[in-house]
């Protein structure tokens, strides 16, 4: 289908690109989505369903420390996470800020009064949590992602930014996620796609699980996950634009030079 709307993102990978406009396409030519979706992480229909589902699984319930993006269809998500008392870090949008992530704790909401259904809104959370460097921060557990088109053999892709990849080799390099760390999204059915349509480069992080209203899929994926920020593949852009980028980027010049 023809693409009606463009987004931001486009033009660094143009397969993507057209595979991201067909998902927002089917979405809502089946009124999938609550929202206009393009360029956005679809906030998709009973995306609440999909969170409880999510939360029946072990990896959820064994986790303590959560982080997960800012976007509105995970927003049942963070929901869940603080009302099962996890430690949650979520994102600061386009990681617009030096310390780009932000921790939310249901005693420290309680603290001050903020009802969870309002903290877990990502305005409210920059506002209630507190924003945190990565040496102030503990280990993931688990990590959610929110994602335009899913595979399931693991592969996925956003809304073309980079963002996710970008959280997570960050949080790989200061040693808060492991080989390991259990990797989740909640989609929409018509986000699956198939295997094909998403090739996954060097620098992307596959999914271990899919859940979705209908339920949750173990993707037992067999792509390696990297091992931190792969600096050849980041656009001059993003590192001009995401403040944490530029610094670790200025140290690592400085570093080369010693």
């Amino acid at each position: 289908m023809a693409p009606s709307h463009t987004s931001e993102w486009q033009g660094r990978h143009a397969n993507k690109d057209l595979l991201r406009q067909t998902v927002w396409a089917l979405l809502q030519t089946h009124q999938a989505v609550k929202r206009d979706p393009v360029g956005h992480i679809p906030n998709f229909v009973d995306a609440a369903t999909a969170a409880a589902h999510l939360a029946k699984l072990a990896v959820w319930q064994q986790a303590q420390v959560v982080k997960c993006n800012p976007d509105a269809p995970q927003k049942p998500v963070r929901l869940q996470a603080l009302e099962d008392g996890k430690l949650l870090y979520m994102a600061v949008p386009r990681l617009a800020k030096q310390h780009c992530f932000v921790a939310l704790h249901r005693d420290q909401l309680a603290a001050q009064g903020i009802p969870l259904t309002k903290a877990a809104n990502m305005r409210n959370a920059l506002i209630y949590g507190k924003r945190v460097a990565f040496t102030e921060m503990q280990p993931i557990d688990l990590v959610v992602v929110g994602c335009v088109a899913v595979s399931q053999r693991g592969g996925r892709t956003g809304k073309g930014a980079g963002f996710a990849d970008l959280e997570l080799a960050m949080l790989r390099e200061a040693q808060l996620v492991e080989s390991a760390t259990s990797i989740v999204t909640t989609v929409h059915e018509l986000q699956i796609v198939e295997d094909d349509l998403l090739p996954m480069q060097r620098h992307d992080w596959p999914l271990d699980w899919i859940v979705t209203p209908k339920g949750a899929i173990a993707t037992r994926t067999t792509f390696s996950r990297p091992n931190g920020l792969d600096w050849d593949a980041l656009q001059p852009d993003q590192i001009e634009k995401i403040p944490i980028l530029k610094i670790l980027s200025q140290q690592r010049q400085i570093a080369s030079r010693d």
